[in-house]
């Protein structure tokens, strides 16, 4: 039997569950996202299959969710509208094929892969070619009336090609384009903008004046034949090309595959360049091809046997917070990070969440043992959006900010940074910051010294052998000797490596790993752009450095400071004695070959022929700029594998978008 503790959590469960899908389903109220429900509902599923006993006739694992809006007319389906069963791993798609061929028993199956789109359901009725009606899901049996709606929809045929008596299955959706556009209307109007397409065309669709359907531009896939008086096709991929002859708008990304590896090759292709569509897509929709197979399958009490959606990994998952702990950065900002039970999102598995600082873990009212919404979108940091408070259970503990911490050094005390939410340290030489600065100065990023890695650093500065950055180059294999896993070989491999970068360093790689407040690899490239050498950079004003683009007046009263302070002008002068500092950012006078002057590019994803840093340093060798983030005023967001959210900045603002090979031709052109 199950504890009491197990009871409660499955019966919150499922009055979270059904109170979040009751909002989605009939209210179009988004309150998480569909992957976060997805992930409470697999919590759900795996309590009953430990505890079968638990199971209910009400669980939302035994039913098809949504109810019609009492304000529509009802229209009974004359076929029942079934739920999906959802996969998430190569696991589950393999297992669902060994179930399909364990029933049928029959070689000739094979499978059809779809786009699975991210909108509404809808059903079509046409009598004699005609369209009579257009209904939403549902429950499944019953759905709304949305016709008057639908009929604005220029991809909805009102009369069909031949006088065919036909019901019919679809996604009604909103391009990412449209959505910008009406939510730009929204906010010059002072509404709440849409949070996704998704929201924007169901909220369309449920309205009662077809005026506000026909100005958000909504479109269609149909997907589906749920009754016709014509010969069915013999095969799903035929029904694809049945309904395209009938007039219908069917997606064009449909493939007919033999195999499970056929279809996981389909998904991860998929999966990386869905972004690109202009439309959101969450995943395939696998289905038997052979509509008699199909019948042979048939159905579960909520389900077809004979397809599964198989989803993308989900960018939003539930989890719960173990612990809350402050990190000490680079600059000495406290940041709090919350120690999270382990949970795959986006494809990686991750235990950690930045909570950014205290304001935000206030806002949140995020409490060590809730349960919370994870977000992890491409290659941007997880994030907690949510916390689930009605899955408390009073055993929960706030988190108190406290007064002193010990990785601070010194006394350990605190202090808030004037005019930001963020705390830092009073005392400026924690072990925990200097561990953290002399490893950046290190790293790739900065001076790139090869084989000086973090736990290195670390021996170096724990057995007191370096204090300041300029110490790294003073350094003798008789130094390296005494620390533990070095021997003569090793030792003299780094101390040549060491010797290497201290022959060779660029302005701007010191100025980034200096550790200099604010400062990163893009700033650094500004001020080199912009001064000679260090020396003129201490002499700069704070006037001087807003005066440049792209230097506003927090980050100049930054640098100003930091270059002004006694300590940091010494280091500055041990450094050049030990350094060979060239500046290869400041434009050579009467320099050519330069067709890419003025023009800025921002990078998201990962790129398979280059690292991204010589993706960079190609671009500013033909004059090119390189920025973190996308406006305007970009030239380029150039997009590798698993793009992040700069991908949709840039088709938002209208910002051409190079995949890598267009990017490779652009360089090689403006190259020769």
């Amino acid at each position: 039997m199950a504890s009491k503790e197990v009871t409660e959590r499955y019966e919150k469960l499922k009055t979270a569950i059904n109170k979040y899908r009751r909002l989605f389903h009939v209210y179009d109220k988004e309150e998480i996202s569909e992957a976060a429900r997805d992930s409470l509902m697999r919590e759900l599923v795996e309590l009953e299959k430990e505890h079968p006993e638990l199971v209910t006739p009400d669980s939302p694992s035994q039913r098809v969710a949504g109810a019609p809006l009492a304000a529509f007319k009802k229209i009974r389906h004359t076929t029942p509208q079934w739920s999906f069963n959802d996969a998430f791993t190569e696991e589950d798609i393999q297992a669902f094929d060994t179930r399909v061929k364990k029933i049928i028993s029959d070689a000739r199956v094979s499978y059809v892969c779809e786009l699975k789109i991210d909108g509404l359901k809808v059903v079509l009725t046409y009598k004699q070619g005609k369209l009579v009606t257009a209904a939403t899901r549902g429950d499944g049996t019953v759905g709304e009336d949305v016709t008057h709606n639908v009929r604005t929809i220029e991809s909805v045929p009102l009369v069909l090609e031949r006088p065919v008596d036909v019901v019919v299955e679809g996604e009604i959706w909103m391009s990412e384009k449209n959505l910008a556009a009406t939510n730009a209307a929204r906010k010059k109007a002072e509404e709440e903008p849409f949070a996704n397409p998704r929201n924007a065309a169901a909220g369309a669709v449920r309205q009662l004046d077809p005026k506000i359907a026909a100005s958000r531009k909504l479109d269609t896939f149909i997907y589906d034949v749920a009754e016709t008086n014509e010969a069915l096709p013999e095969t799903q991929y035929e029904e694809l090309e049945y309904l395209r002859e009938l007039g219908f708008k069917v997606n064009p990304h449909f493939k007919h595959v033999a195999s499970v590896q056929e279809i996981i090759a389909y998904w991860n292709v998929w999966k990386k360049k869905s972004k690109a569509e202009g439309y959101w897509v969450d995943g395939i929709v696998i289905k038997v091809n052979e509509h008699e197979l199909q019948q042979a399958l048939g159905y579960t009490g909520k389900a077809p046997r004979f397809t599964i959606a198989f989803k993308f990994p989900a960018e939003q998952v539930t989890t719960v917070v173990e612990d809350i702990v402050l990190q000490v950065g680079r600059t000495g900002v406290l940041t709090p990070v919350a120690h999270l039970h382990p949970v795959s999102v986006a494809g990686s598995t991750v235990s950690r969440a930045t909570l950014h600082n205290e304001d935000e873990i206030t806002r949140l009212d995020v409490r060590i043992g809730d349960t919370v919404v994870l977000q992890k979108a491409g290659d941007v940091i997880p994030d907690i959006v949510k916390v689930l408070t009605e899955l408390r259970t009073g055993k929960e503990k706030k988190y108190v900010w406290p007064t002193v911490v010990a990785e601070c050094g010194g006394d350990g005390r605190i202090e808030r940074v004037p005019g930001q939410a963020a705390w830092r340290c009073v005392y400026k030489n924690s072990f925990a910051q200097l561990r953290r600065k002399f490893r950046h100065f290190a790293s790739k990023g900065a001076l790139n010294i090869e084989g000086l890695g973090p736990s290195t650093v670390d021996a170096l500065l724990e057995q007191n052998l370096v204090q300041h950055f300029d110490d790294f180059f003073t350094l003798t294999e008789g130094d390296l000797l005494t620390l533990e896993g070095f021997a003569d070989v090793s030792a003299k491999k780094l101390i040549e490596s060491i010797k290497k970068t201290a022959g060779h360093v660029t302005l701007a790689r010191l100025i980034t790993g200096l550790s200099v407040p604010h400062v990163g690899e893009e700033t650094a490239i500004v001020l080199a752009e912009n001064f000679k050498n260090l020396e003129e950079i201490c002499k700069a004003s704070e006037e001087q450095l807003t005066a440049i683009e792209g230097i506003g007046p927090i980050l100049a009263k930054s640098i100003a400071e930091w270059f002004a302070e006694e300590d940091n002008k010494k280091l500055l002068e041990r450094l050049e004695n030990v350094l060979k500092i060239v500046n290869d950012a400041v434009p050579q006078v009467g320099a050519k070959n330069l067709p890419l002057k003025d023009k800025t590019f921002v990078l998201t994803g990962t790129l398979s022929t280059m690292s991204r840093d010589d993706a960079k340093e190609k671009i500013r060798q033909l004059g090119g700029n390189v920025s973190s983030s996308v406006s305007s005023k970009t030239f380029a967001v150039v997009a590798g594998a698993e793009p992040g959210s700069k991908l949709a900045d840039a088709e938002n603002l209208g910002v051409q978008v190079l995949d890598e090979e267009r990017f490779l031709k652009l360089l090689q052109e403006n190259a020769s």
